[in-house]
């Protein structure tokens, strides 16, 4: 008997990886960057299950390309915004995510990127390499204080709440927020306050990104946000690089309008190596490393494979987006 055919669009630690070729016909995209989209059409043809990435698109033509035996897309990825999760519906493929994962790992990376910024880090590293640190200097590379300060965060689920209790337990600082619905855990247990979009703006120091990609967010930090901001204000993005209209974030960044900023993401993604966004001395910048730790990697990557073998055996996802 035959197995199900499954195609993987990017190697992925192995644990995951040795768990599908034990079970499936598997074929798996050994380049280093995604495959075309010419490619990708070609590879999913006859597949059972899809396991993707958020660099593929997955919307009709790609359903279509796939045939009518697939059941399931397993994406290695909490957010979902590269498939169309009403044509999965229609045609009553599954999808699935790994949510809860990468939680720690990305509230880690963005803290790493608000140190970072608020310190002048990169700046000071790039000074050093560049020959110019002759002394010790009373006015060199002066930042900003963590302490006491009050962080403002743009989407309390896990990852927002996560990165709250570090500012709160850590730096004692004064937690705000704005959500869809009120978070009175977060409320208690942080003394959190919630405040609409405008207010969180105006009063914080520490701005930090951590809703979902949709069309109410798409655009949101665009320049009548960063003028909104204080002038010391850091801007920190680790959830999708066009919640921030990035020419408007440059132009914040460079007038002096906001103080620093720290990204895991940009748009586009990568950026150009000329991109302006890169060479700014108050910008850090990541290339989307927030769930790069080896257990967390792995720990998808097994949600991934249970969601595959779950949706090929027609059962319920561990972790369900449809």
């Amino acid at each position: 008997m035959s197995r199900p055919k499954v195609f993987v669009t990017r190697k992925f630690p192995a644990v995951g990886l040795e768990r599908i070729s034990a079970q499936f016909d598997t074929d798996i995209w050994e380049g280093e960057l995604p495959p075309s989209r010419e490619e990708l059409l070609k590879r999913i043809q006859g597949c059972a299950g899809v396991l993707t990435m958020l660099s593929e698109k997955v919307d009709d033509e790609f359903f279509d390309a796939a045939g009518d035996q697939l059941k399931v897309i397993s994406q290695y990825a909490v957010g979902y915004n590269n498939i169309d999760i009403e044509a999965a519906k229609r045609r009553g493929i599954s999808v699935g995510n790994t949510p809860g994962a990468l939680t720690n790992a990305t509230a880690d990376l963005a803290f790493a990127l608000l140190i970072a910024a608020a310190r002048r880090i990169t700046e000071a590293h790039d000074y050093i390499h560049d020959g110019k640190w002759k002394a010790w200097e009373p006015l060199g590379h002066i930042g900003w204080d963590l302490e006491g300060k009050t962080v403002g965060i743009v989407g309390m689920g896990r990852i927002g709440q996560t990165f709250a209790k570090r500012c709160r337990g850590g730096w004692d600082m004064n937690v705000l927020y704005t959500a869809r619905s009120p978070k009175p855990e977060a409320e208690q247990e942080l003394a959190a306050k919630r405040v609409s979009f405008e207010e969180l703006l105006e009063q914080s120091d520490f701005v930090s990104v951590h809703c979902d990609l949709n069309a109410e967010t798409r655009g949101m930090f665009d320049s009548a946000a960063f003028e909104r901001m204080k002038s010391d204000a850091i801007f920190i993005n680790t959830a999708r690089g066009s919640i921030h209209v990035q020419p408007d974030l440059i132009q914040a960044l460079k007038s002096g309008q906001i103080g620093a900023a720290g990204l895991d993401v940009t748009d586009p993604e990568p950026p150009a190596v000329d991109d302006e966004i890169l060479h700014l001395p108050n910008c850090v910048v990541a290339p989307h490393i927030g769930s790069a730790t080896r257990s967390t990697r792995d720990a998808m990557a097994n949600i991934a494979v249970d969601n595959l073998e779950a949706g090929i055996a027609g059962k319920p996802l561990r972790c369900s987006v449809t």
